[in-house]
């Protein structure tokens, strides 16, 4: 399923979650307001509004609240990415030049905080207000979390698989599953269908995750961010996790890893040992795992287009290529 084809079904719910993003960003300091706006216009995917109504739709009645949620978590998506690329010194983003790399970092920061003060703005306007911040300042937190993890391992070269699960639920998977959650909590779903709507969101994020894992280990897809890109910072991976489970060679390849800060040229030799070890099939087997999990999850919710919709988006990681 396309995301144009979400969109179409979505129609005036998706139009007024965009006016509402649009609407929140605007500023009276025209150096901000011009930022945004170009910013706003070359963004992503916006996965995350369209996850969000969709579950608010499936589970109950879509209202100005599910609207409102929808567009705070793209705001605080985009906001994290901000700050997330002054900490690893991005040049790029989705194919382009990153704020950061075209400003420096104290506007990418600032900017960075106007999406998410907006965003906040957005989810204390709720009805919902208190559950929903609540999840809201846990997916920071996660994310905060993950972010440091994922660091302490980096230096040690010593990921396991728990720890990579941990790292992508806490950097993705936990806003997937928010958003899901507060998407079904805004259209007035009981406390079970509003705990399916959380598993669908944390499964079908970890796939997510796992899919953009093996696009680092893909140069011949052209997803806007260059293969070896996490590998190169000593990032270890399901890929690589898999590709040394159970080999005499795993201290040697971790070695490697640790080493390529320093050796840039042992990147090519782990890479190859992904790709002629299985690293690749072993990812791909574990996302479909995630993929059944999701799709269990959605069992809870009543028949609908929206309900098929949210299956098609979740059996999309097994073939999506951006």
């Amino acid at each position: 399923m396309e995301r144009g084809d979400i969109i179409a079904f979505l129609g005036n719910d998706w139009t007024r979650t965009v006016e509402v993003m649009r609407a929140s960003l605007r500023s009276d300091i025209p150096m901000l307001d011009a930022l945004n706006e170009s910013l706003f216009g070359n963004g992503g995917k916006c996965i995350r509004p369209l996850i969000s109504l969709l579950t608010a739709r499936a589970c109950g009645r879509l209202n100005d609240d599910s609207v409102r949620l929808a567009a705070a978590s793209e705001l605080l998506h985009n906001a994290t990415l901000f700050h997330d690329d002054v900490a690893d010194e991005s040049a790029t983003r989705r194919g382009r030049a990153t704020l950061f790399a075209l400003m420096g970092p104290s506007p990418a920061v600032l900017v960075g905080d106007f999406w998410l003060a907006r965003s906040v703005e957005l989810i204390i306007s709720t009805k919902c207000k208190d559950e929903a911040v609540r999840l809201f300042a846990l997916t920071l937190s996660h994310l905060a979390e993950g972010e440091m993890l994922q660091l302490e391992k980096a230096a040690k070269a010593d990921t396991t698989e728990e720890d990579y699960l941990r790292i992508v639920y806490s950097k993705t998977a936990s806003l997937f599953e928010t958003v899901c959650r507060t998407g079904a909590l805004s259209s007035g779903a009981d406390k079970a269908m509003i705990e399916a709507a959380g598993r669908f969101g944390k499964a079908a994020g970890i796939a997510f995750q796992i899919r953009d894992d093996i696009f680092d280990y893909s140069p011949e897809l052209d997803t806007g961010k260059p293969s070896g890109a996490d590998l190169r910072e000593g990032k270890i991976t399901l890929p690589l996790l898999g590709a040394i489970r159970g080999s005499a060679e795993e201290k040697r390849i971790r070695a490697h890893v640790a080493d390529i800060p320093g050796n840039p040229e042992a990147c090519a030799e782990v890479q190859a040992f992904v790709l002629e070890h299985g690293g690749i099939e072993y990812a791909a087997s574990r996302l479909q795992d995630f993929i059944a999990e999701a799709l269990e999850a959605l069992e809870a919710f009543p028949p609908s287009e929206e309900r098929e919709m949210l299956a098609a988006l979740a059996r999309s990681n097994a073939y999506r290529t951006v």
